[in-house]
């Protein structure tokens, strides 16, 4: 009751005196700095609690983000691959719009470990029409020919092997030679070369026809060196291959008949046939000399 009193006292001296206001003001201000501290537990506990909490959610973000990351890089790396892939595809498009003779694209699924032989093996055979002695280019030149055929694989014995050799001219002038592998994939050898021999470096070699094993008119190789050895009858000459023999993975196989690639594609799903403008006597005989002997290996 006393309590009461009291306070409705002071409430009737704080309406009619102003004094009592500035005491109450001082007073305030002196309490303040106690409120605060005692209010101080209570609001490191809260911002602890938060502060915990925040880190945890970082930590959480964090780890999402990274996954988000990883992600994006698994599919940008794969984006990067297609777009290369794309490009391969385009160079073998365009490589094979000006080739007259009938082809089938193929992919190599294989590589010969052995180091001195130079071998791949390609996902098509004799179901698709591909035959021992049949030549394979890819977007830039001539790769090799074909050895050795199984029911849906063949093996291509490059140009690089050292038993392969392939007959050629320079494009500038006609010059014939053979371009031999020395068992390297980036240099092959132009043999029994005279010293007099009209041959530069940067001549591009282009297959000559000779021997009916490689069509004729397809890059070889460019020539690289020439050097002269005086009291030789012949020049040592290097060449670097045109086509990429460590690099290309879509390739060309060559055909000669094209009523058996015809024949060949209806059979296989997803093959590219490309029309031949040859006659079908002169395939009939070009296939008589392929499958006679292989001319392209060298003994």
């Amino acid at each position: 009751m006393m309590v009461v009193i009291v306070s409705v006292a002071l409430m009737i001296m704080d309406y009619r005196f102003e004094r009592v206001s500035i005491i109450r003001h001082a007073i305030s201000t002196l309490i303040t700095p106690v409120q605060w501290v005692s209010d101080l537990p209570a609001s490191a506990l809260n911002w602890g609690g938060s502060s915990i909490k925040t880190r945890e959610q970082l930590l959480d973000e964090n780890d999402a983000l990274q996954v988000q990351i990883a992600v994006l890089e698994r599919k940008l790396q794969r984006l990067v691959f297609l777009a290369a892939e794309n490009n391969r595809l385009r160079e073998l498009l365009n490589a094979s719009s000006v080739v007259e003779d009938s082809v089938i694209v193929s992919e190599m699924i294989g590589v010969n470990p052995d180091p001195y032989v130079h071998e791949v093996v390609i996902n098509k055979g004799q179901t698709d029409g591909v035959r021992v002695g049949h030549a394979v280019v890819d977007a830039n030149g001539l790769m090799g020919q074909v050895i050795q055929v199984s029911e849906y694989t063949a093996r291509v014995l490059l140009i690089s092997d050292s038993s392969h050799a392939v007959p050629v001219q320079v494009n500038r002038n006609g010059l014939r030679a053979i371009v031999v592998g020395k068992g390297a994939i980036s240099e092959l050898e132009l043999a029994n070369v005279p010293d007099t021999a009209d041959i530069r470096q940067g001549d591009l070699l282009v297959s000559s026809g000779l021997g009916g094993r490689f069509p004729a008119g397809y890059p070889v190789a460019t020539v690289k060196r020439v050097e002269h050895d005086p009291g030789r009858p012949f020049a040592h000459v290097l060449a670097t291959p045109s086509a990429r023999l460590n690099q290309s993975r879509l390739v060309l196989v060559l055909f000669k008949d094209a009523r058996k690639l015809a024949a060949a594609q209806r059979k296989s799903d997803g093959s590219k046939k490309f029309t031949d403008k040859k006659s079908d006597s002169e395939y009939e005989e070009n296939e008589s000399e392929s499958e006679s002997e292989t001319e392209g290996e060298r003994p």
